[in-house]
């Protein structure tokens, strides 16, 4: 852990601009986010990256390991449910439990080992060798809709159109309690917790993105439970399952947002997905069916 002693010539100094100096290989975000994880003790404390330095303070810098390079994901004969394909692209209907792309702990048995092992060489590079045509993620225990691009310019056009958000994204949620509107809308900042590193928070100060969410009341089940149709306006991490928590009805079965409560996983279903076709600009639109144990917990929509 390298320290530094805080010189006269530095006094005046803010906290993040001084450890700048010192470490010009790190962006000002990044010493931000160190400072604010307590991996910069300033006199043996925790501190803000905002703190002006008088001269004569000690400040010790915990750098964190660099990742190592990740290795290219091998294909594997994995079972794929295709909701559509063609050169350029495919839509799939990814099972729960499938982690999206190789990570740490998950080297193997995700969607891109079963993409290389479908799609050969045709998919795109753009996300890098460990994660060939992902365009967008959805948690390892959500299922439904994802799109893979099968050549970079597919994956560029696709980007371009879930940046610009043009995509039409429309999940299914199980939730805890009865809602007291039918429909609304959830607009927040959503950034990392300042405390458990792991999860998502909504802040109301610091940073933080712009997220929005509508919703929609579909049905209230025995228990006091409720299905919600859920749009998402911007694509956060977490982003539904911290927006139903902040209305106080958390996902059934979400260990991190709330309890898994006898449920086999979030119960969280990424319904139907539309956008333009990246070559052709035709609009496509696709359903990805419920799966048996959503169904099982009171997630269909068509029954009362």
């Amino acid at each position: 852990m390298p320290e530094y002693t805080v010189t006269a010539d530095d006094s005046g100094l803010r906290l993040d601009h001084f450890l700048s100096g010192k470490h010009p290989e790190l962006s000002r975000a990044r010493l931000q986010s160190l400072v604010k994880e307590h991996r910069v003790l300033l006199n043996g404390r925790a501190s803000k990256p905002s703190e002006r330095l008088k001269g004569g303070e000690v400040i010790a810098l915990e750098l964190p390991e660099a990742p190592a390079e990740p290795e290219a994901a091998a294909p594997e004969e994995l079972p794929l449910e295709i909701l559509f394909e063609d050169a350029d692209l495919i839509v799939l209907n990814k099972a729960a439990g499938m982690v999206v792309h190789p990570a740490a702990g998950n080297a193997s048995g995700t969607l891109v080992n079963a993409l290389l092992h479908h799609c050969g060489e045709a998919l795109s590079r753009v996300g890098g060798e460990d994660r060939q045509g992902i365009v967008h993620r959805l948690d390892k225990e959500t299922s439904g809709c994802i799109i893979a691009a099968k050549n970079d310019e597919a994956h560029t056009a696709l980007s371009a159109q879930f940046a610009g958000r043009s995509v039409d994204k429309i999940y299914l949620a199980l939730t805890k309690g009865i809602f007291r509107q039918q429909f609304g809308t959830v607009e927040t900042m959503i950034g990392r917790h300042p405390v458990h590193r792991k999860k998502m928070a909504v802040l109301t100060k610091g940073d933080g993105r712009p997220a929005k969410t509508g919703y929609r009341v579909l049905r209230e089940r025995p228990g006091k439970i409720t299905l919600v149709e859920c749009t998402l306006f911007t694509g956060r991490t977490h982003q539904i399952r911290v927006h139903m928590k902040h209305l106080g009805h958390p996902l059934l079965g979400d260990e991190l947002y709330g309890q898994r409560g006898g449920y086999p996983r979030q119960m969280l279903h990424a319904w139907k997905v539309a956008f333009a076709h990246p070559r052709t600009g035709e609009a496509l639109s696709f359903t990805a069916p419920i799966p048996e144990d959503f169904l099982a917990a009171g997630g269909n929509p068509e029954v009362e």
